[in-house]
């Protein structure tokens, strides 16, 4: 007897296949119309048309007539900072770009300044609603990076702000060390890199803060030859690693991260052609973010020629205050279908188990027996609804782990 059965589905979309480093086949979709599913101790038990059920359960939830798919993934987000970058986005509006705004002392460094003072508890206050609109736009496993502290104790700082979001709510929060912005003179950057390595790394992972290392790639922060020091260093110790990479210019980031066997090179809104197909030769997943793409004015990550590459390719937010402030996985995933090229079905797939591909999980991002149960109920009868719509959000219920979040 099953602890709890879910009736009254009336299509439960998810992505095919048995789930690996290198993602699920882009938009393969198993559709069951008129479905059931079983739940015991948080994990599905049996799946399938509902003519097929003989069980028993113990409680029995109907649903209403309503769409089932997984629950959203979100694999790069900047969900904890201080401050606003409302003059930022003036200043954009009358024609500064990011890298302007940068040298000027803004963007990053503003935030930076607005954040590394907070306490953990005071970022934390500060983060939860935005994790909590995550959520409701569907998101049951959010990445969470820092970044933002810029001094070891800072960014230990956010990272201990994470780890208390992590108490406070039901979807499951990863936490991701992020080797942001760095010093503009050699020498100060090169003392600011040995800090990483040395002291940084060694205690995130020692304390186990996070559960991989990111690092910013372009010419206005970090060179891929400072990255492959700094990414050796977290393999040394245990951590994943990813890349912020391919945004404003190509600097060998994109290369690197294939490489070095990297979860995910994200952005890739300048990825050419033959970067496209390196992509698609490795386990590496390529991770756009629509929202930059769409705030920004910057032409959008290349999804559909990734994909047609053989590319695995996830979607994320890239929720932030100054490039991205999108609080909804759901509209990350249409964007990618209007901005990026993608079909219904391949930004399903991007936003569940390539997302988890991205993040190194294996247990999320499809609803098979022996996976977590974790899923959304949608207002629509038809699981297509969820990326076609703009301005509404057609998530009714967010269960994880065979629980429903409160509204």
């Amino acid at each position: 007897m099953s602890e709890l059965l879910l009736t009254g589905i009336s299509q439960l979309a998810t992505p095919l296949g048995q789930g690996s480093r290198r993602g699920a086949a882009m938009g393969q979709l198993q559709i069951v119309e008129r479905a059931r599913v079983a739940i015991d101790a948080g994990v599905i038990s049996w799946i399938g048309p509902e003519y097929e059920w003989s069980g028993n359960a113990e409680s029995v939830v109907d649903l209403g007539g309503r769409a089932v798919v997984p629950g959203l993934i979100d694999p790069h987000t900047h969900a904890v900072w201080g401050g606003d970058r409302l003059i930022d986005f003036e200043a954009r509006s009358a024609g500064a770009t990011y890298e302007e705004i940068l040298a000027a002392g803004g963007g990053i460094w503003h935030t930076i300044r607005e954040t590394a003072d907070k306490s953990s508890e005071e970022m934390a206050e500060l983060a939860l609603p935005r994790i909590q609109a995550l959520q409701r736009s569907g998101a049951t496993t959010i990445e969470v990076k820092s970044g933002y502290g810029y001094t070891l104790e800072a960014e230990l700082r956010m990272l201990e702000a994470i780890r208390l979001l992590q108490k406070r709510t039901l979807s499951r929060l990863v936490p991701t060390l992020l080797v942001h912005i760095c010093p503009e003179g050699f020498t100060e950057r090169q003392a600011y890199r040995e800090m990483v390595c040395n002291e940084l790394i060694p205690e995130v992972a020692g304390r186990g803060l996070a559960s991989a290392v990111d690092i910013f790639v372009e010419r206005h922060a970090w060179s891929a030859e400072d990255a492959r020091i700094v990414l050796a260093c977290a393999q040394t110790a245990g951590l994943s690693i990813k890349l912020h990479t391919e945004q404003f210019q190509q600097v060998g980031g994109l290369e690197l991260g294939v490489e070095m066997e990297a979860l995910s090179v994200d952005h890739l809104e300048i990825c050419s052609v033959e970067q496209c197909r390196l992509v698609a030769r490795s386990k590496t997943i390529a991770t756009i973010l629509p929202g930059v793409s769409l705030h920004l004015g910057l032409p959008a990550a290349p999804g559909r020629a990734l994909i047609d590459a053989g590319a695995a390719v996830a979607i994320g937010t890239d929720l932030n205050p100054g490039s991205s402030p999108l609080f909804s996985t759901s509209a990350a995933m249409g964007l990618a279908v209007r901005l990026n090229g993608l079909t219904a079905p391949e930004a399903l797939t991007a936003s569940t188990a390539n997302a988890a591909a991205a993040l190194g999980l294996s247990n999320v991002g499809r609803l098979e027996v022996g996976m977590q149960a974790d899923f959304l109920v949608l207002e629509s009868s038809d699981w297509r609804d969820l990326p076609y719509t703009l301005g509404q959000n057609m998530v009714r219920e967010v269960w994880v782990a065979g629980r429903k979040q409160a509204a």
